[in-house]
C-alpha cells in the first residue's frame, strides 16, 4: 500500500532568509507539492543546491541535501545519481549560478543526459549579493556595479540546452503554482536530464522585471495548438522569438541516460564493498591498466 504524502512533509522547521515576495517562495512551494503527488518520500529524494539566494532552498526542503560551492551543484548532482540511482536526484540554483560560473558544468550535464532534474530560478539578477547584472540581465539593466547599462546581451539558458542536446527543456513563473507544479512533475518522471527554467522575480533588487512585467511578457507554447514540444526546430524558433518569453514544455525526447551508457552494476556504488581486493574492484581496476 503506498503511502499518502503531503507538501507538509517535506517541509522543514528552518525559517526562511528569503525576502517577503520573493519568487523563490513560488518554487519552494510548487517542489514540495510536485514531490507530494508524485509519492515520494524525503528519504528518496536528494536535493542538492549552488551558492546564491536559491541557494538556500535546499534547507527549506526536507529530504538529504547538500549546499555546495558556486556553480558546483550540477556535478554533485550526477554523482549522487550515479552512486545512487535509487534515489529523485534535484539540483537547484539561480541564473548566475547556471549560467555563468557554473556554465560549463551545465553545458556538460546537458549533454550527458544523466536522469537528474535542474532547476533554475532566473530573476534577472544577482540577489543575494546586491543586485549587479546576471547572465541573464537584459542589455541596458543599471545597477550599482553597471550605471551606464549592461553591455552584456543575455544568454538564453534554454537556447543553450536545446543545442547542447537537452531531452527535457521547460519554463514556468513563479506566480502560476498549478502549472509550475505540473512542469516539475513532468520533469522528474522524464529519464534523463530535465531543465525546467523558473522566472522566478527579485523583489528587492530587480525593479524593471516584475511580477507584472513577467505577466504582460509570458506566453504559454501551448497558445499555439500547432506547437509540437517534440520538434526540436520549433522549440529553436520558440526560443529565439523577441517577442514574448515562451512558458511551458518547449522540447522533449526519449534518449539512452547516461546511467544507461555507463553500463552500471545493478547494485548501487553505494552499497558497493569498499575493499579493494574485492573481485569487482579489482576487475575494475585491470579493465584501465
Amino acid at each position: 500500500m503506498s503511502t499518502v504524502m503531503s507538501p507538509k512533509d517535506f517541509a522543514t522547521a528552518t525559517p526562511s532568509w528569503w525576502c517577503p515576495g520573493c519568487g523563490d517562495f513560488g518554487v519552494l512551494s510548487a517542489l514540495k507539492q510536485a514531490m507530494a503527488e508524485l509519492g515520494k518520500t524525503p528519504k528518496n529524494v536528494a536535493f542538492i543546491s549552488g551558492i546564491g539566494c536559491s541557494g538556500k532552498i535546499s534547507g527549506y526542503l526536507h529530504s538529504y541535501a547538500f549546499h555546495g560551492v558556486h556553480g558546483r551543484a550540477l556535478p554533485v548532482a550526477q554523482a549522487v545519481k550515479l552512486a545512487n540511482r535509487n534515489l529523485t536526484v534535484i539540483a537547484a540554483g539561480g541564473d548566475g549560478d547556471g549560467y555563468a560560473i557554473g556554465a560549463g558544468h551545465f553545458l556538460h550535464a546537458v549533454r550527458r543526459n544523466a536522469d537528474i532534474t535542474y532547476i533554475v530560478m532566473d530573476n534577472q539578477t544577482y540577489g543575494l549579493t546586491k543586485g549587479q547584472s546576471s547572465p541573464t540581465s537584459m542589455t541596458g539593466y543599471i545597477t550599482g556595479t553597471s550605471p551606464q547599462g549592461n553591455p552584456d546581451a543575455p544568454i538564453n539558458g534554454l537556447a543553450v540546452a536545446l543545442a547542447a542536446g537537452g531531452s527535457f527543456l521547460a519554463r514556468g513563473f513563479s506566480a502560476h503554482p498549478k502549472l509550475l507544479v505540473d512542469l516539475i512533475k513532468q520533469a522528474v518522471e522524464h529519464k534523463g536530464f530535465s531543465l525546467v527554467e523558473v522566472m522566478s522575480p527579485c523583489v528587492t533588487y530587480n525593479k524593471i522585471n516584475t511580477y507584472a512585467w513577467f505577466k504582460e511578457n509570458v506566453a504559454y507554447v501551448t497558445e499555439n495548438e500547432h506547437y509540437d514540444p517534440t520538434d526540436k526546430q520549433q522549440a529553436f524558433e520558440a526560443l529565439s522569438r523577441e517577442d514574448k518569453i515562451p512558458l511551458g514544455i518547449i522540447y522533449r525526447e526519449q534518449r539512452p541516460t547516461l546511467e544507461t551508457l555507463m553500463h552500471l552494476a545493478e547494485m548501487p556504488t553505494v552499497n558497493a564493498v569498499l575493499d579493494p581486493q574485492a573481485p569487482e574492484l579489482v576487475a575494475l581496476q585491470e579493465a584501465y591498466r
